[in-house]
Formats: C-alpha cells, sequence, structure tokens
C-alpha cells in the first residue's frame, strides 16, 4: 500500500499482497475476563484513519480508566503489515492490540488467519451490526467477514473536480468528458489508480457508467472501460503518482478537471490546496463506490487485553465518539453509523463543513446507488490491467 497524502489527513490506494499461511495462534474459549488492573492499549494505523479517530480513541482511557490506561500509537505500510503480525504471532510476543486499516490490509489478514473471529465468536460482546450501521456502511463492514468492524464509511466518488473560471462546458457524461479531453489536450488529470483513492474509484466507477458487462470483473467484463480510459489516455499528459500532486496541479493552474471524491474534495480546499472556489460534477448515471476503514484484533492478544478491545470496539461505534469522524471533511461525511448528524460533531468540524462542504451531496448521496469496491484480489487484476495497457508508459 502507497501512502498518497496532502499533509497529516491522507488517503491510500493500493492493495496488500495475499498469500495463505498456517493457522495463527489465540482461540478463545470463553468469553474474556476484564483486566485486573488497567492496560496499555496498542494501535497501528495501516490506512490513514488515525487522523479521523486518535480524539475518540484518546478518550476511552478517559472514560474507562479502570480499563485502559493510555493508548500509544503508531502507523506501518500495509503490504509490510500482516508479516510483521505474523512473525510476532509464530514467537509467542504480540505487541499489536489493535488494527486500524482499510479493506486490502483486512483481507490480506483474513486470508493469512491473523485476526480474532469478532463476530459471531463474541457477537454478546459486540453491538448488532444491522442495528447500528448505515445501510451502505453495514455492506461494507459485511465484506470483512466478522474478522473487522467497520469504523468510518463514506461514499467516496467518482467526481470531476474542476475550477469554473477555467472550464466553461462542464462536461456531464462519460462521452462529453472523452470530447472536452480531445479539445483540452492536457488539461485533464488523473492519478496512478493503485497509489490513489479517486483514481482506484474513477476506474471502479466507470463499469457502472458506461453499461460494462460485469462491473465486478476487470478481466472479463470491463471492455468498454478499457477502451474508454486507452482514449481518454491519449489526452492526459501524465498519472502522478498520488492524489497530492492532481490536486496541487488543479490548484495552481496546470490542470483545469480531475478526478475526485467527496473527502479529497472538502479536505484540501479547508487546507488551502485547492481554492475555495473549486466546484464539482457528478456525471448522469453514476454510481457511488464505497469505502470505509476498519477495525481488527490480531490473533494473540491476553484474555484481559481482548475484554479492553472489544469493550473499545463498543465505545469507538457510539454516536457521540463516531461524531468526531466528520473531521475536516476529507472522509466526509465519515460516521459508520446512524443517527449521527452533523451538529453532533465538534465546533471546528461544523465549521469546516459549512463553510467548505456542499449543500448538493445530500442530494447526491440520497439519488444514486452506493456500490461496494471490488474484491482485493479483483483489485490487483484492475491496477495490473490498468499499468500494462493504459498508464505504463506516462506514469510518474
Amino acid at each position: 500500500m502507497v501512502h498518497d497524502s496532502i499533509n497529516r489527513r491522507h488517503f491510500i490506494g493500493g492493495v496488500a499482497g495475499l498469500g495463505m499461511v498456517a493457522q495463527a495462534p489465540g482461540v478463545f474459549a470463553q468469553q474474556p475476563k476484564q483486566p485486573s488492573s488497567p492496560v496499555t492499549i496498542s494501535v497501528v494505523d495501516v490506512g490513514g484513519a488515525l487522523a479521523l479517530v486518535q480524539t475518540p480513541l484518546e478518550n476511552y482511557p478517559k472514560m474507562k480508566p479502570k480499563m485502559a490506561s493510555r493508548m500509544v500509537f503508531t502507523k506501518a505500510p500495509a503490504p509490510e503489515l500482516p508479516s510483521k503480525v505474523k512473525a510476532q504471532q509464530n514467537a509467542g510476543r504480540l505487541d499489536i492490540d489493535l488494527v486500524i486499516g482499510g479493506l486490502d490490509v483486512l483481507s490480506a489478514g483474513i486470508d493469512q488467519k491473523l485476526w480474532v473471529e469478532l463476530l459471531p465468536q463474541f457477537a454478546s460482546e459486540l453491538p448488532k451490526p444491522e442495528d447500528i450501521y448505515l445501510k451502505p456502511a453495514l455492506a461494507m463492514h459485511n465484506l470483512g467477514s466478522g474478522q473487522g468492524m467497520a469504523m468510518v464509511y463514506y461514499p467516496s466518488g467518482p467526481l470531476l473536480e474542476y475550477m469554473p473560471d477555467r472550464v466553461k462546458q462542464v462536461p456531464t457524461t462519460a462521452e462529453e468528458l472523452l470530447a472536452w479531453s480531445k479539445q483540452n489536450p492536457g488539461r485533464f488529470l488523473y492519478p496512478r489508480p493503485a497509489n490513489s483513492g479517486p483514481g482506484r474509484t474513477w476506474i471502479m466507477g466507470l463499469p457502472y457508467l458506461l453499461g460494462d458487462k460485469d462491473p465486478k470483473d476487470p478481466e472479463k467484463g470491463w471492455d468498454k472501460t478499457w477502451a474508454y480510459l486507452k482514449a481518454l489516455g491519449e489526452n492526459v499528459e501524465y498519472y502522478p503518482g498520488g492524489t497530492g500532486q492532481a490536486m496541487k496541479e488543479l490548484g495552481d493552474g496546470t490542470r483545469d478537471i480531475i478526478v475526485s471524491t467527496t473527502g479529497w474534495d472538502i479536505n484540501p480546499r479547508v487546507l488551502g490546496i485547492v481554492p475555495k472556489e473549486a466546484k464539482v460534477q457528478a456525471l448522469k448515471g453514476f454510481h457511488w463506490v464505497t469505502d470505509a476503514q476498519y477495525m481488527m484484533i490480531p490473533k494473540g492478544v491476553s484474555d484481559e487485553k481482548l475484554a479492553v478491545l472489544l469493550d473499545l470496539i463498543r465505545h469507538m461505534l457510539t454516536p457521540q465518539q463516531q461524531a468526531y469522524t466528520y473531521d475536516e471533511g476529507y472522509f466526509y461525511p465519515g460516521p459508520a453509523v446512524k443517527d449521527v448528524p452533523l451538529s453532533m460533531a465538534p465546533e471546528s468540524s461544523q465549521k469546516a463543513i459549512a463553510e467548505f462542504g456542499r449543500p448538493e451531496y445530500e442530494k447526491l448521496i440520497a439519488d444514486n446507488p452506493m456500490e461496494t469496491p471490488l474484491t482485493p484480489d479483483k483489485m490487483v487484476i484492475a491496477f495490473r490491467i490498468w499499468d500494462e495497457q493504459v498508464g505504463g508508459a506516462k506514469k510518474k
């Protein structure tokens, strides 16, 4: 996984390598017991979501001082984490208590049998997903096979972002965008999908826009999508290695239209990288391709820590703590659970979204279908085909 950052608030693209290994330790015979004294919880962030959830995590020891004394945070690249966890498990020296990350690291850990089965094994200790999650967040949660709990969610994209002073005839369909790119060569840009949330959301959204045979099968069902991307690529100067560069080029006038998502639209304008005046356009007939971040517990944690971690997961999924995930819009909206209006968020979040959010998002989210992303194995195939057939010669 490659970090794709503007500053501390960053989105990620890429998928961890998958491989089968032997069963890891950590099977619990009974419900875990509470600790005899407060424990320190070690959290590893592999998806950039700490920017959204650090405050709720730090709130836990304050609210439950008998359970946890403090939280310790580290970051790790997603491709490296599974092997690190596996090595610690094999040595019987696990020093990671909670992993927070995206579908890529969750899936790699499922494949390598690294995670504690949360559901149904500890259903009595955890909230019932069907009762708490927003419907599209529940669909993302279900991809985790009970081994991770979704903690933040957003509809993502794909969206076009443009500067209205430079784009007088805004494309409203995929065909119009292709025509515009021919008339304005080099003025449209999107980042390499394997390194960019907006980039991968763009290619995963196109099969729905173009009416391709099977939007979930990039190898056999994306004939129209690959043809379109090749045609579009004739008018693209190069493909940057991260979303941050695309945002900077939109902001400095090098490009006029780029691909975006709700969070990548709002947050760079909050930070001043893209002018506040930038606008977004959803192409006619588009489907949202959703995204989420998860909480996972590695096998091998002690019984007493497991009791704390299950309680911590419950804490993280309360509306009061979910309200912090509005942040400054970079995973907009952010909350994965029901009944968390913006009015519950901190004043700084409310102010940022009031000033830089978009009223049209509410209607776009309500009126357009929500699709889960490709499964990790299919995503790897999509990235390989794109690199080989579309952008390989032009990526930087």
